[in-house]
């Protein structure tokens, strides 16, 4: 069996679409199979980047199909502008398949977003207010309208108009707002969707299992990361859904049985965006400088990223819960100039130190690091093609995290061009 299921390992932003993209070129099938527009991938080819937040990352490559499966929440909107910006480039997206089982994100779920963070004042979540949130609890709901309900007319009109309705209403007597959604603009503007993407449309399901039963090589695309799960993450700021190995099963419709591999992709570093305690978090010139070097900003929101040093107790975490078989080390370039590098080893709590992730924020942000300090490097490594190159400092900083997190590092990027990768060992095999 060659599946491979590629995950975020800290606060997501860690470079997954690099790794993916670099997979995609083997694999026959790509899934994404949770989250929705509201996580972006930045792919860079020959120079050229490609910002994809719903479609896979394997759209790049004509023979592979890609999976837009039933655990995402999905915008129509969104999904057609990057089908316009990758037609531009004469990118052929006829190779895109869409559940007719994922939920569909309406107007209605944005504005929802929007005001529903407004309303929480300084407890805000950090929410990009794509509608994620709110799509996903009219799913939990069973309110929920999904792609084959917007395949047909009547039953679309049918759903639609109660929603329209308590959604109305929601706005009016807890907002405090005018009624601001129109049946008719909505119902209107999404027969027009449903006709754009219909072709796209399929039991997504039943072509990832034959694919994996015809022994095809598929990957699993995560979005987000580890700490934004829903269950596992830094509740409550965290998603909607399941950005974890496990996601995949549900989010996908197999079996967990047929996911054999998973791949961490963890950032040399670590960064984070939007609110909660973040324990390695650098407030000072060599924060600034990651950040500057890295290019920490985000791809959907552009905002800036908060940034700290490599933190091995999240790393540690997101290899248990994931059940990380390898994992690929991302923008090590980023560290070239430091005189000193910092890893963050365990947590300090009151009178303890812990080496395990607390599910307490409160707990969480009494934690103080506890570093253990490194040699840095000034040699350029962005053209190193082999790991046995790399300067001394580098790769001992390399094998320190692997005896702190207990997974081998079999990827390691030196730049953001998808020839910038040293390969260890073969993910799919």
């Amino acid at each position: 069996m060659k599946t491979v299921a590629v995950v975020g390992s800290q606060w997501g932003d860690e470079g997954k679409g690099k790794v993916i993209d670099y997979l995609a070129t083997q694999a026959d099938v790509v899934i994404r199979g949770q989250g929705g527009n509201n996580a972006g991938h930045t792919l860079v080819v020959s120079g050229k980047k490609f910002a994809l937040r719903l479609i896979p990352s394997g759209v790049l490559n004509p023979k592979t199909i890609n999976v837009i499966g039933n655990g995402i929440v999905f915008d129509p909107k969104g999904f057609l502008d990057e089908i316009e910006m990758l037609n531009k480039d004469n990118i052929d997206t006829s190779n895109i398949k869409i559940s007719d089982r994922a939920h569909v994100v309406f107007p209605y779920h944005k504005e929802l977003d929007a005001l529903s963070e407004e309303a929480r004042g300084d407890s805000k979540i950090g929410t990009t207010k794509k509608g994620i949130g709110p799509c996903y609890m009219d799913k939990t709901e069973r309110s929920g309208l999904r792609i084959c309900d917007l395949m047909d007319k009547d039953v679309f009109a049918k759903k639609l108009k109660p929603q329209i309705e308590a959604k109305n209403k929601i706005v009016k007597n807890i907002y405090g707002k005018e009624e601001m959604f129109d049946f008719d603009a909505i119902y209107n503007e999404y027969v027009e969707y449903a006709d754009k993407i219909r072709h796209y449309v399929a039991d997504t399901s039943v072509i990832v299992y034959e694919a994996i039963k015809a022994g095809k090589k598929v990957l699993f695309e995560g979005a987000q990361g580890t700490l934004l799960d829903l269950d596992l993450g830094t509740y409550p700021f965290v998603t909607s859904s399941h950005p974890i190995s496990g996601g995949f099963a549900v989010g996908a419709g197999i079996g967990p049985n047929m996911i054999k591999d998973v791949v961490g992709i963890v950032k040399a570093y670590t960064t984070r965006v939007g609110e909660g305690p973040f324990v390695t978090e650098l407030l000072d010139e060599t924060g600034e400088k990651i950040r500057v070097q890295g290019h920490e900003f985000g791809t959907v929101t552009g905002r800036a990223r908060r940034c700290g040093w490599f933190d091995a107790v999240i790393v540690k975490y997101a290899a248990r819960v994931n059940g990380l078989t390898s994992i690929s080390f991302m923008l090590l370039d980023v560290l070239t100039g430091f005189e000193k590098i910092k890893i963050c080893k365990a947590y300090k709590m009151g009178d303890k130190v812990i080496t395990d992730f607390p599910a307490s924020l409160d707990d969480l942000a009494k934690c103080e690091p506890i570093y253990e300090e490194l040699d840095g490097w000034n040699e350029d490594i962005t053209k190193v093609e082999k790991f046995e190159d790399l300067p001394e400092n580098a790769k001992k900083y390399i094998a320190r995290i692997e005896e702190l997190v207990g997974v081998n590092i079999d990827m390691v990027s030196v730049g953001p061009n998808r020839t910038q990768t040293i390969i260890r060992k073969n993910i799919f095999c």
